[in-house]
């Protein structure tokens, strides 16, 4: 939820004399539950400055151009929004008035497409398509009044998207520059049985304590996804160099010169490991061979070696301390919950007998059969997948020799 503090009457960060690109205005990052705090640090690391950190995102100021970066380099994020107008409404027919007297002619294309969405909690509104109806008819009017020509709508998010967050009275108004969710990474094209969402998946990377030079170990790797994020992760491989299309593209005056620098950008801060380990295993063939072709859309195969097996067979390399990462099945349904305790007590043994020296992380939505891990696990980090209450369990498996692996972000 975007917070409302800096709602005022009306307010405009744009006018018809001002570039939409280097013009500052509230930019407003969204993110999955619980993965804030992830997205801030990344958000940090690239430079910016963040003013506000809420449960679903972050705040910060800049330009439409900021904006191409972020869009290019976040892991974390869904939506990154541009704040054009903020003013108060107390029923559709505000909204509408209010967004007729903006100058829409100098935000979208001629001719052009663009789409709304919203997020809306108003007592007059128990319909967020009507609300969606009222913005597109205020955008449609003023542009037909200004130039004579209606601009094509519609619900797909291959265009312009304008997103309206309206909370009580407070309404706010965004270009949403990303279109389609950035919390879909772009490489997966077979997700698999149950997947886990990209963003997700690199927001409890960036949770544990894996140095990205040590071996990452994934066992269970269904759909390959975590192994995937790892090895991008570790060579600072950038998820815009997946995708083709932004919502940024299909604004008026829009010019590639800065999206190719950035993508040029994204390109030469590619960085080659030597001696990277990173393992993923499943039990079914099925899904070894479509996480390969995932790793493959991703350019990451050979970085990762895939192997069918058990997850007590998975080789785990001695002496060379990293991380093993499993995602067990949940058990959500009738009777699979019994099912599974044997497995999560066979996980606690594996990781006990052939993990000495790692650091060993489990992520699962069940709390009863994280119990038969049989392990007291360090740290338990709070996560959604989707609706289901997660924990990142971790667990410091004392081996032989073991060195402390040290945090990237704590001091040596």
């Amino acid at each position: 939820m975007i917070p409302i503090k800096y709602f005022c009457h009306i307010t405009s960060t744009f006018t018809p004399y001002m570039s939409l690109y280097t013009t500052i205005a509230p930019i407003t990052i969204t993110c999955h539950n619980r993965i804030a705090p992830y997205l801030e640090q990344e958000v940090r690391e690239l430079g910016f400055t963040v003013e506000e950190t809420f449960i679903t995102g972050v705040r910060l100021s800049g330009t439409i151009n900021d904006c191409i970066r972020l869009n290019l380099n976040l892991r974390c994020a869904s939506q990154v929004l541009y704040s054009l107008i903020q003013f108060e409404a107390t029923d559709a027919d505000d909204v509408y008035k209010n967004l007729c007297d903006y100058p829409w002619e100098n935000i979208l294309p001629d001719p052009g497409f663009f789409s709304v969405t919203s997020n809306v909690l108003n007592d007059t509104i128990n319909n967020s398509m009507f609300a969606n109806l009222r913005v597109k008819d205020a955008i449609v009017d003023r542009i037909r009044t200004k130039r004579g020509t209606r601009p094509s709508t519609g619900p797909a998010l291959d265009g312009a998207v304008i997103h309206l967050f309206w909370k009580n009275e407070h309404a706010e108004v965004f270009i949403d520059t990303s279109g389609d969710s950035l919390a879909r990474h772009g490489y997966r094209k077979i997700p698999g049985g149950a997947p886990m969402l990209e963003s997700l998946a690199a927001a409890t990377i960036f949770a544990g304590k894996w140095d990205r030079v040590s071996p990452f170990v994934n066992p269970m790797c269904g759909s390959g996804t975590l192994a995937i994020e790892a090895a991008l992760i570790a060579t600072n491989t950038r998820p815009g160099l997946f995708r083709l299309n932004y919502a940024f593209m299909h604004l008026a005056g829009y010019d590639d010169e800065v999206y190719l620098q950035q993508m040029e950008l994204l390109n030469k801060q590619i960085i080659d490991i030597p001696g990277l380990t990173i393992i993923a295993t499943d039990r079914s063939e099925f899904a070894v061979a479509n996480a390969k072709k995932n790793a493959v859309a991703a350019g990451v195969a050979d970085l990762i070696k895939f192997g069918v097996c058990d997850f007590e067979d998975t080789d785990v390399p001695e002496g060379m301390n990293g991380v093993v990462y499993m995602n067990p099945e949940y058990g959500m349904r009738l009777g699979e919950e019994q099912a599974l305790e044997e497995v999560y007590s066979r996980i606690g043994d594996f990781m006990k007998k052939k993990c000495g020296g790692y650091f060993g992380y489990i992520f699962t939505g069940n709390p009863n059969l994280a119990k038969k891990i049989g392990l007291k696990a360090k740290r338990r980090i709070e996560f959604y997948n989707s609706t289901i209450d997660c924990r990142l369990m971790e667990f410091e498996l004392y081996g032989g020799s073991r060195r402390t692996m040290r945090h990237r972000d704590e001091p040596e």
